[in-house]
């Protein structure tokens, strides 16, 4: 029963006692009793009500000042729902999650692309809340997996000729779920920021792709979270995350200098579609300068790096983060969406 309803009850009940000033103990005691049941259904009913507001994933996108989010926070339940499990190809990493608004229309559409090291044990699960928060605010998401390193068939070439095949295969979707290909963000977060960025610039040197698609989809920009830019200079750092290049490349530059110039975003400069790299201040997994030195290289170009100060590396793919307006905004207004 809404409140609108128990107020109406409360006041035919106080305008009864005010109607019969001398009315038994007995019933006034009913009514009394009566009264203090329907205001305890009210505020059990309010409680209730906000509970499941702060536990729905979809609702709870809200702004706060939260920094340096941890990834076991990306799993924890309650998730939100995988949408529409959609094969794009015949392997079994080779699907996605499609998530429409809840409205008639055409969408335009945010293909999201996770990141985890181009690993196997990190998968598409993480971004299940970026992309149902990019959906509520009324943005088709496009949410792709693929074989990474340690899966048969991920690295070189597999992992680039899945993410290039699942972007394309929107064209398939295109007419059934009503997706308007006019309007095509990429968003990919970390590794996914490098596939992004290498996706968008796929038509500049065809040869050099790995089984390039005749016609790549046309996107109107790319959102880069936290993106690796540079393959050679993040490679060579330490850490588990960077030794991951070479193992997804299949050598060192040394070894395979082509391949690192197929990929790198940075070599593949300039790049023909506007860039909106966003990097946290505090991130201890890809240096902010991956961001920065992207974007100064990138010069004449819309390219634009916004550092979030004090944010981590997953803060900006948490929709409750202080992070998360910026990222939404970006992917908006690459949309044209206002």
């Amino acid at each position: 029963m809404d409140r609108w309803r128990f107020f109406s009850i409360l006041k035919a009940i106080d305008g009864i006692s005010s109607a019969h000033a001398v009315m038994t103990d007995a019933a006034a005691a009913t009514l009394k009793s009566l009264r203090v049941v329907l205001i305890t259904l009210a505020c059990a009913s309010a409680i209730a009500a906000s509970c499941h507001h702060a536990h729905d994933p979809a609702t709870t996108m809200s702004v706060s000042d939260r920094h340096a989010i941890p990834y076991s926070e990306l799993l924890e339940p309650p998730v939100p729902s995988t949408g529409i499990h959609i094969a794009y190809g015949s392997r079994p990493l080779q699907f996605g999650e499609l998530r429409l608004p809840n409205k008639r229309g055409r969408f335009p559409v945010a293909v999201i692309i996770h990141g985890g090291c181009w690993l196997k044990q990190y998968d598409l699960r993480h971004a299940a809340r970026e992309a149902a928060a990019l959906t509520a605010s009324g943005i088709a998401t496009w949410t792709i997996e693929y074989r990474r390193v340690g899966d048969v068939g991920g690295g070189w070439p597999g992992t680039f000729e899945d993410v290039s095949h699942a972007t394309d295969y929107l064209t398939q979707l295109a007419a059934r779920y009503s997706l308007d290909l006019n309007r095509v963000v990429l968003v990919g977060h970390s590794a996914g920021g490098q596939l992004a960025l290498w996706l968008a610039s796929r038509s500049r040197d065809p040869k050099a792709q790995p089984n390039p698609d005749p016609a790549p989809i046309a996107v109107r920009g790319v959102v880069s979270l936290a993106g690796i830019t540079d393959m050679r200079a993040y490679g060579a750092r330490s850490g588990g995350c960077n030794s991951a290049v070479a193992r997804l490349l299949g050598g060192t530059p040394a070894e395979v200098a082509e391949r690192y110039d197929a990929v790198s975003p940075v070599v593949l400069l300039p790049i023909r579609v506007p860039v909106r790299l966003i990097h946290g201040g505090a991130d201890a997994i890809v240096p902010v300068e991956q961001s920065r030195d992207y974007a100064a290289r990138a010069v004449p170009g819309d390219v634009t790096a916004t550092i979030v100060p004090d944010a981590g590396h997953f803060d900006l793919v948490a929709p409750g983060s202080a992070a998360w307006p910026i990222v939404e905004r970006a992917v908006r207004r690459l949309l044209g969406i206002r």
